[in-house]
């Protein structure tokens, strides 16, 4: 166990808030241990870690004042899997998701949206999990994602790999991400979009850039491009622009959040929707999470970089706070060209890299 993770296996046994991230591309593990177990409220602190819900609801920060930062450098990254479980197809699962997808083609077909995320959760019984393996092999696993582990005992201990900026934010700059439609990817050459994925990411993005354009002089995008993520392939467009005033950060993010790549468009319809038919609470899944006024690699303050909490998963611990269970979110976005038996697939799809780390 590196000197990092004995750090966090102290900071755990004691009870107390940490969290450990590695960002896109980069062999740096970021960590901040809280000194106490408060609760901090985002709009409460300057800088720190920020940890927010779908609903908006519930917006934490791990703050840099309360806490020690430390930073070490990733190594033993290949990881190989051998005798994977096979998860067996839950058909009850199968037939609630696709019924779901079922109601949502009908509002869809009735003009109440034009796109609804829906989203389901897997319960994984875990037998011997370590968290310093699980982590490496996330990293190992999505290169290119944001990979992380929060915990608070009065929030919870969540993980991830998320494939998705939501804004990062600095001086009068501000970039992000619209991304959409799924694909299992052998080939990124060979990799062909149906029209319904075409038009499901020109949704998340229209949405994006005609925000922007309200609070921004300048505006740019690039052509959409497939972006892959472990196993998994999606269409990317990067987009950019120049606000037209330092305006307050929290406002912006209010407005973006939830995008139409986690919610729906339009976006109040569409999360009605899925807090009254999804039948579970998303709580921090497809929320954002990430640095909040500072770069912790650079220290550089003023910037934010920040990410959906995609492809995440929530542990669960018995009485003697052994990890023996872990709650997987997954989900899809639907409009007039979604079959429902695909989208189900795909959640499997997004489902099998983490299942096989698991």
């Amino acid at each position: 166990m590196s000197v990092l993770f004995q750090k966090i296996a102290e900071q755990f046994n004691s009870k107390l808030p940490f969290v450990f991230y590695c960002k896109p591309n980069s062999d740096k593990i970021i960590a901040l241990f809280q000194k106490n177990d408060e609760l901090f409220l985002l709009e409460d602190a300057s800088t720190g870690f920020a940890f927010v819900s779908f609903d908006n609801e519930k917006k934490y920060l791990i703050p840099e004042k309360h806490s020690d930062v430390y930073v070490e450098t990733v190594t033993n990254l290949d990881y190989v899997f051998s005798n994977s479980k096979e998860y067996i197809t839950d058909t009850t699962a199968k037939d609630n998701f696709e019924n779901l997808v079922k109601k949502a083609l009908q509002e869809i077909e009735n003009g109440s949206f034009e796109k609804v995320v829906l989203s389901r959760k897997e319960l994984i019984d875990l037998d011997n999990f370590q968290l310093e393996l699980v982590f490496k092999s996330l990293v190992s696993n999505y290169p290119t994602a944001f990979n992380y582990c929060f915990y608070h005992p009065k929030v919870g201990f969540w993980m991830g790999a998320t494939p998705e900026q939501f804004v990062k934010i600095e001086n009068k700059i501000i970039k992000t991400v619209a991304l959409a439609g799924t694909q299992l990817c052998t080939d990124l050459q060979k990799v062909r979009w149906e029209e319904k994925e075409i038009k499901e990411q020109q949704t998340v993005t229209d949405f994006i850039v005609n925000l922007l354009q309200t609070i921004s002089s300048e505006v740019t995008k690039s052509e959409p491009y497939p972006f892959q993520a472990g196993s998994i392939v999606h269409i990317k467009t990067d987009i950019e622009a120049t606000l037209n005033s330092q305006l307050d950060v929290p406002k912006i993010i209010n407005l973006l959040h939830p995008t139409p790549a986690v919610c729906g468009f339009p976006k109040e319809t569409a999360k009605e929707f899925i807090l009254k038919n999804e039948g579970y609470e998303r709580e921090f899944y497809a929320g954002y999470l990430g640095e909040w006024n500072k770069d912790f690699l650079t220290y550089k303050e003023g910037t934010y970089d920040l990410f959906v909490n995609l492809r995440c998963m929530k542990l669960g611990m018995d009485s003697k706070s052994k990890v023996t269970q872990a709650q997987l979110f997954i989900g899809c976005g639907i409009n007039s060209g979604s079959d429902p038996k695909k989208e189900f697939l795909e959640t499997v799809n997004k489902s099998h890299t983490i299942k096989k780390i698991l």
